[in-house]
């Protein structure tokens, strides 16, 4: 018996969570806001030049989409992707998720349009208006291809842990070919890698009290074709010291915990526990779900 398809079935638009609900809530009335209140996108998006003192932006920006097209779209992901990874993370964690990926991604993305203002003198860097629920959603594809890596997409028979991928090489492609790369590339890069951090070296899992997920098959390198992964891990290797070298070097002298807490990513069977939950939750979603035969059917004899 083959493995459900993540995108298969009708059970994709079915099954949304009230927390999903609330933030695609949430973003439809930001748009609405802006729409009505044009200047309100002074106050709400990020724009680097006035950030400092109006810091809100750092946390306001990413539920604001300025077009209807951003707010439809975000909408449906959110409640597509949300509605998996909450039931597999839980929703304070997926709430928590959101929040903190949300945060670093607007101050990497303040720091990088400072520095490319400084940089270039442009001062379009200062003043265009960033905003959109883009990054966060960057993020979700890479909660996937943490907790059903190996599921494919049914039409284009693609794994989901080449999703992250494919959207930053698309995003990259399509930079080349617009004005407004700005706008966007940065938050799905960030949001990309932020969200691949925090999920590798920091989320716990009340559960086990662990942190992070050291499974090789969730390294940095494994956003990249295999044969770049020997150039890819000694780079990625200096910025693991960075993040967790302090902790390795404890564990040599008092085992797998730093006073009494598990180390970030000291579990791998852990690991293959929450791929092995996101495979059962996508299985149930999908055997709960009425097939297209059974939908036909009742319309049948509803007619």
């Amino acid at each position: 018996m083959s493995s459900p398809s993540i995108l298969g079935g009708t059970s994709l638009f079915t099954g949304f969570t009230k927390l999903c609900k609330g933030l695609a809530v949430v973003l439809v009335a930001g748009h609405i806001v802006v729409q009505i209140l044009p200047p309100a996108v002074n106050y709400l998006a990020l724009i680097p030049a006035r950030t400092i003192p109006f810091v809100w932006n750092l946390i306001t920006a990413g539920y604001i989409e300025q077009s209807i097209y951003g707010v439809v779209a975000s909408t449906l992901c959110l409640l597509i992707m949300g509605k998996l990874l909450e039931q597999v993370w839980g929703s304070k964690e997926f709430l928590k998720f959101i929040f903190i990926a949300n945060f670093l991604i607007s101050v990497c993305v303040f720091i990088t349009a400072i520095s490319l203002y400084y940089i270039t003198r442009r001062e379009n860097y200062l003043y265009m208006p960033i905003s959109g629920f883009q990054g966060i959603l960057a993020g979700f594809l890479v909660g996937i291809k943490q907790i059903i890596p190996d599921q494919e997409l049914s039409l284009l028979r693609i794994k989901a842990k080449w999703f992250s991928s494919l959207m930053l090489l698309i995003a990259i492609a399509i930079s080349f070919f617009t004005a407004e790369s700005a706008t966007y590339l940065p938050t799905l890069i960030f949001g990309t890698y932020m969200s691949w951090i925090y999920l590798r070296y920091f989320q716990r899992k009340p559960e086990t009290k662990l942190r992070g997920d050291p499974n090789d098959e969730f390294a940095f390198s494994s956003f990249f074709p295999e044969f770049l992964r020997p150039i890819i891990d000694p780079i990625a290797s200096i910025f693991h010291r960075m993040l967790c070298g302090r902790f390795e070097t404890s564990t040599e002298d008092h085992g797998d915990t730093l006073g009494g807490a598990p180390l970030p990513g000291s579990d791998p069977i852990e690991a293959t526990r929450r791929r092995e939950r996101g495979a059962r939750a996508l299985e149930e979603r999908l055997a709960t779900a009425p097939s297209a035969e059974e939908l036909k059917k009742d319309a049948a004899e509803n007619v």
